[in-house]
């Protein structure tokens, strides 16, 4: 829990793959940019704290154009094949009132439910054979990997930012770090955490 407003979103996952990484990811990534946002900003300078989101932002919207993509090939090989109907899952779906605290959470949050509108499409043409069983896994393997790639990234930010404040705690102990040079060294290495974690 954070000291935060949230929009209170009701959501519905059904692919069983999508629902254990919904439960595994959703929250911690959101409490990871929640400490990027917010507590990371009561101790760097703001400029930093803006680079990290812009190269978060920057991987969602990259990652989320491929999803679309793959979206709108799925349908069409659906409609080239004459399918009408798409598969279902016997399984209950994963009714739960999502709480979304940030534009990062929401983009997140869509993200997610496009790729569980996806992996029933795959499991379709699977199984009506327009695509390989062992396409069906790499395609599979191959969003699964996304949802874990936003939030391993947003886990990445935050580690990052927290080893700074840390030295600069350290170093203001000391006495040893005058505040231009911290704003300096801060700025300089915020564009290489976004490079190194935003562009995967």
């Amino acid at each position: 829990r954070v000291e935060a407003a949230s929009r209170k979103i009701p959501t519905t996952v059904s692919s069983p793959e999508v629902k254990r990484l919904f439960v595994r990811f959703f929250n911690s990534m959101q409490l990871n940019v929640h400490f990027i946002s917010v507590m990371a900003r009561a101790k760097l300078p703001t400029e930093m704290v803006e680079k990290v989101e812009g190269g978060l932002l920057e991987q969602m919207d990259k990652l989320t154009k491929t999803v679309n993509k793959a979206i709108d090939g799925a349908e069409a090989l659906c409609k080239a094949n004459g399918i009408t109907s798409l598969a279902s899952y016997d399984a209950e779906p994963l009714f739960i009132e999502a709480r979304v605290i940030s534009k990062f959470g929401r983009r997140y949050l869509e993200l997610i439910l496009k790729i569980d509108q996806l992996m029933p499409m795959l499991e379709t043409l699977a199984i009506d054979e327009v695509i390989e069983l062992r396409e069906l896994e790499r395609r599979k393997a191959q969003f699964k990997r996304v949802i874990r790639q936003v939030a391993g990234a947003a886990r990445n930010f935050k580690f990052g930012l927290q080893r700074r404040m840390n030295a600069i705690s350290d170093s203001e102990a000391k006495g040893s770090v005058p505040p231009d040079a911290r704003l300096h060294a801060t700025e300089e290495t915020a564009a290489d955490d976004a490079q190194q974690h935003g562009a995967a």
